[in-house]
C-alpha cells in the first residue's frame, strides 16, 4: 500500500470510529487564507496533492477530489487514480457531488473551523436531497490520523514601519470604527490575516509566502482593538508598537473572547469568517451582521506610499530578471540545467538585492509539458531538465518589505517553432489589449476579461484561468476583492467595480498540453484617464512591472502598428528604467532586448 493509500485507510478507520460516514477536507485554515503553513495542509498530507487550491471527499467506500482548471495535469500526476476520483470545478461541485454520492441517511463530518458559513449552508442542503446529515467535529479526524503533524510557526511578529505603511495603524483603526459607526454596528471581527496586518501595520513569517501571522483581531467602534495572538509571538517592539488602545490576548481564548457580545451587534465577513465564528458569536447572544470586512476595500486602494514603494520594487525586482533571463539565454541552451537549479538562479539573484524577505509564492519553474500546468510546482520527484527545442516559463514574484512583485516570462531554449512563435504573439496582443484598455468607473473586472482573450479565440483558443488578480503591498500576492476574469473560470465572475488605485496582475496565457505553455505577466495600476470630451469619469492602467518581453518568440508581422509601437514604448521604458541599475553586461544586454522591433 503506497504512503497516502495508507493514509487516507487511516482516516476511513478513525471516520468509522466516530460515528462519520465520510468527511470534507478542504485546503485551508481558520482564517480562510488562499496559502496555508505547514500545520494546515491538511489536503496535501492525505493525497499527495501540491497545488495551492482544492477540496476532498472522503466517504467509506469512495473519495474525490476537487481542483480547478489550473491543476487538471497536476492532480493527475499527484493524486493515485485508484483511490481518488478527479472532479473539475467549477463545472461541478463539492456540493453537488455529495447530493449524487453520499451515502443514504449517513453522517457527514466537517471542521467548523475550516468553512464559511455559505459553504456549510450548501453542504448540509445537498446532503438533505439524500437523508443525510452534515455534522460539525470538536476535532478534526485528519489531525487525529496525521501523528507528526507540524506546530503552527513560533515565528514572531514585527511592525510594519509607518513610513512603508502611508498611514499609522491608528489612522486606520479609526476609518474602521467610522464605518462601524455607519453600520450602527457594536464592532468587526477581523479574521483574515492580511487584513490584521494591514489594520495594525505589523507583518509575520507563519505562512510561506505570505507576511502574516497567525492572530484574530476584533476592533470595537471606538476604535480599540483586541488581538489575539500566541503571547510569545509578542515582542517589546511590537508591545510599544500597538500601545494602549490595542489589547493583547492569547490566540487560544478567541472562542471565549466571541461569546462575551451578548445584545451586540457584530460583523463577520461571510466569505472570509468561518463558521464557527457566527457560531459561536450568536451561542454568546450577539447579533451577526454578515458585511465585508472594511479593510478589504481600504488595502486594495493603495495610497501614495504604498505605490511609491511598489515602484521601487518593481525596479529592484526587473532588474533582478534581467540578470536571470540573460543566464537562462546563456547557460541553459549549454545542457546540465534544470528547472529546480533555474528557479535557484533567480533566487539568488533576487537575495543578491539585499532587501528580499521572501518569495511571494512558490516559483513557477516550467520547462516543455510542464509549462502546460499553469500551477505547476517542481519538485524533486519532477524535475525536469531544460534542453534544446523546448520553451521555459518562468513565473515568480519577491515579497520586500517595501512591495509585493507577481512576474510572469517565456524564454525559448534554442529555436522556437513557429505555432510557438503564433501563439505567443496571440497572447502578447491580448496582454497589450487589456494593458491599453480605456473603461468607464465602476467598470466591472469580467467586463474586461474578454479583451486579453480575443486574439486567442479568433484561432479557437483559449486558457482556463483568470486574467487579473489583485496584489497587496507586502502582503498577499493573491489580494481581494478586484479581479479580471470571465464567470466560468476559476473564481466565478468578477464582480467588484475597479477604482484608481488597486494593482491587478495582467496575465493571458495559452497552454498546449504534453507539449509546452505560455503566458505573459506584468502588474498594472487602475488610474484615472482624462479623455477630451468625456462626459463620464475613466480609467486605465499604467504597467508597473519592467522587464523585456522576448523579442525572438514575436512573429510583428501578426501585430497592428499601434501594437508593435506599445512593445517598442515599453522596452524603451525598460530599458530606461532598469540600465542605471545593472553592470554594463546585464546592460548591453537588456538594450538589445529592447531594441525597437
Amino acid at each position: 500500500m503506497s504512503l497516502h493509500a495508507d493514509r487516507l485507510a487511516q482516516l476511513r478507520t478513525r471516520l468509522a470510529v466516530i460515528g462519520l460516514d465520510g468527511f470534507i477536507v478542504p485546503l485551508t485554515d481558520e482564517h480562510m487564507s488562499e496559502y496555508v503553513g505547514d500545520y494546515a495542509q491538511r489536503l496535501g498530507w492525505l493525497t499527495g496533492f501540491g497545488g495551492s487550491a482544492g477540496s476532498a471527499v472522503v466517504l467509506a467506500d469512495r473519495a474525490a477530489i476537487f481542483t480547478d482548471g489550473r491543476y487538471t495535469l497536476q492532480v493527475r500526476e499527484q493524486v493515485a487514480a485508484d483511490d481518488w476520483d478527479y472532479v473539475g470545478v467549477p463545472q461541478d461541485s463539492l456540493a453537488g457531488w455529495l447530493a449524487v454520492h453520499a451515502p443514504e441517511g449517513g453522517r457527514i463530518g466537517y471542521d467548523p473551523w475550516l468553512h464559511t458559513r455559505t459553504q456549510v449552508q450548501d453542504m448540509a442542503d445537498a446532503l438533505s436531497a439524500r437523508g443525510a446529515i452534515l455534522v460539525a467535529v470538536a476535532e478534526n479526524p485528519v489531525d487525529a490520523v496525521w501523528t507528526d503533524r507540524p506546530q503552527p510557526s513560533p515565528a514572531p511578529l514585527v511592525v510594519q514601519d509607518d513610513a512603508l505603511a502611508g498611514a499609522t495603524s491608528a489612522e486606520k483603526r479609526a476609518r474602521i470604527a467610522d464605518w462601524l459607526v455607519e453600520q450602527r454596528a457594536d464592532a468587526v471581527v477581523l479574521s483574515a490575516l492580511d487584513s490584521i496586518a494591514w489594520a495594525l501595520n505589523i507583518r509575520g513569517a507563519d505562512v510561506a509566502h505570505t507576511p502574516v501571522a497567525l492572530s484574530y483581531a476584533v476592533v470595537h467602534a471606538s476604535g480599540e482593538t483586541d488581538l489575539y495572538v500566541a503571547p510569545s509571538k509578542l515582542t517589546d517592539a511590537v508591545r510599544q508598537h500597538l500601545g494602549n488602545a490595542v489589547r493583547l490576548h492569547d490566540r487560544a481564548d478567541f472562542d471565549t473572547g466571541l461569546r462575551g457580545f451578548a445584545g451586540k451587534r457584530i460583523v463577520a465577513d461571510p466569505e472570509r469568517a468561518v463558521a464557527a465564528i457566527a457560531q459561536a458569536l450568536e451561542a454568546g447572544g450577539a447579533t451577526v451582521l454578515a458585511l465585508r470586512d472594511p479593510v478589504v476595500l481600504a488595502k486594495a486602494i493603495k495610497n501614495p506610499v504604498e505605490l511609491a514603494g511598489h515602484r521601487a520594487a518593481s525596479l529592484r525586482d526587473g532588474a533582478a530578471m534581467v540578470r536571470f533571463l540573460r543566464w537562462v539565454e546563456e547557460e541553459c541552451p549549454r545542457g546540465g540545467q534544470t528547472e529546480l537549479s533555474a528557479a535557484a538562479q533567480l533566487l539568488a539573484c533576487r537575495q543578491a538585492t539585499g532587501r528580499l524577505r521572501d518569495t511571494s509564492f512558490a516559483t513557477i519553474s516550467a520547462t516543455g509539458a510542464h509549462g502546460a500546468s499553469p500551477h505547476y510546482h517542481v519538485t524533486e520527484e519532477s524535475n525536469a531538465p531544460i534542453v534544446s527545442g523546448q520553451l521555459f516559463l518562468i513565473d515568480s514574484g519577491g515579497q520586500y518589505d517595501d512591495g509585493t512583485t507577481d512576474i510572469t516570462r517565456v524564454m525559448p531554449i534554442g529555436d522556437p517553432t513557429p505555432e510557438m512563435r503564433d501563439r505567443f504573439t496571440r497572447v502578447l496582443k491580448g496582454h497589450i489589449g487589456l494593458a491599453t484598455a480605456v473603461f468607464p468607473d465602476g467598470t466591472l473586472g469580467g467586463h474586461i476579461d474578454a479583451l486579453a482573450r480575443r486574439p486567442l479565440w479568433e484561432a479557437g483558443l483559449d486558457y482556463a484561468h483568470g486574467t487579473g488578480h489583485g496584489v497587496g503591498a507586502y502582503l498577499s500576492v493573491h489580494e481581494g476583492p478586484q479581479r479580471i476574469a470571465a464567470p466560468n473560470y476559476p473564481g466565478g465572475a468578477a464582480m467588484e467595480p475597479l477604482r484608481a488605485g488597486m494593482l491587478l496582475s495582467n496575465e493571458p496565457g495559452y497552454y498546449k498540453a504534453g507539449e509546452y505553455g505560455i503566458r505573459i505577466e506584468n502588474l498594472v495600476l487602475v488610474e484615472p484617464r482624462d479623455i477630451p470630451g468625456a462626459d463620464r469619469a475613466m480609467l486605465g492602467f499604467e504597467t508597473l512591472t519592467l522587464c523585456p518581453i522576448e523579442r525572438t518568440l514575436i512573429d510583428a508581422a501578426l501585430l497592428t502598428d499601434a501594437e508593435r509601437a506599445w512593445v517598442d514604448a515599453y522596452h524603451a521604458q525598460v530599458a530606461q528604467a532598469l540600465g542605471p541599475d545593472l553592470a554594463e553586461d546585464d546592460r548591453a544586454w537588456l538594450h538589445a532586448k529592447c531594441a525597437p522591433l
